[in-house]
């Protein structure tokens, strides 16, 4: 796996909000869109006051292996990747990664939020992992006293927006303090292309709306 894109960013003016580091872990399969979940969500954090810093790691995109973005949100943050076992929060998009990330980045008392697809990444494929049903993973992040909220839309129009369900679920959990469905919105209008803004909004609010009422 080679190291990728990194994010840095700075709030401007009096927006500058102050507060502990927040590690933040998002993991899935190539093609699934999760360079535009950390992009997005890294905007937002960066409207809602935030200093950010992260990195992409690309690794087997392109052959459906696994794919991981990092973003911190703090003061005084020297480096873009989070450390092992201290993730405050776990964004999978697919079952398996969310649980290979959970178990190697997850801390005690850490959240895990995922979208329940199944795909066969290459370690299922090459048979050097098996596929963990939604209960065995919720066991196993309940162990590590880590809290899981698992997503999933029915009738979703396009696969590919599995990434946009997400950042509903995480604007009206407000997993990252400050950062609630408005600010997502905004940083996902400023962030996809005008001609599938309108279908990927509808999924968007599609998932604020089902996690607020859940």
């Amino acid at each position: 796996m080679s190291g990728g894109e990194q994010r840095e960013g700075m709030s401007r003016g009096e927006q500058r909000v102050s507060m502990n580091p927040m590690d933040i872990y998002l993991c899935g399969v190539g093609g699934q869109g999760i360079g535009l979940l950390a992009d997005v969500l890294s905007h937002a954090c960066l409207a809602a006051g935030y200093r950010v810093r992260g990195c992409d790691t690309h690794g087997l995109a392109q052959r459906h292996g696994t794919v991981v973005s990092h973003l911190r949100i703090g003061e005084k943050l020297f480096t873009p990747r989070v450390s092992p076992g201290n993730a405050d929060l776990i964004v999978g998009l697919e079952r398996l990664e969310a649980m290979r990330g959970a178990l190697a980045m997850l801390k005690p008392g850490g959240t895990v939020v995922y979208y329940d697809t199944v795909y066969q990444p290459v370690f299922v494929r090459l048979g050097q992992a098996s596929y963990p049903t939604a209960a065995e993973f919720e066991q196993a992040v309940l162990a590590r006293g880590g809290r899981v909220v698992r997503v999933e839309l029915t009738d979703l129009p396009d696969p590919r927006m599995q990434n946009v369900a997400l950042l509903g679920t995480l604007g009206a959990l407000q997993a990252i303090p400050g950062v609630d469905g408005p600010v997502i919105e905004q940083a996902l209008r400023e962030g996809v292309p005008a001609r599938v803004l309108e279908g990927n909004l509808a999924v968007y609010r599609r998932a604020l709306s089902q996690s607020s009422n859940n």
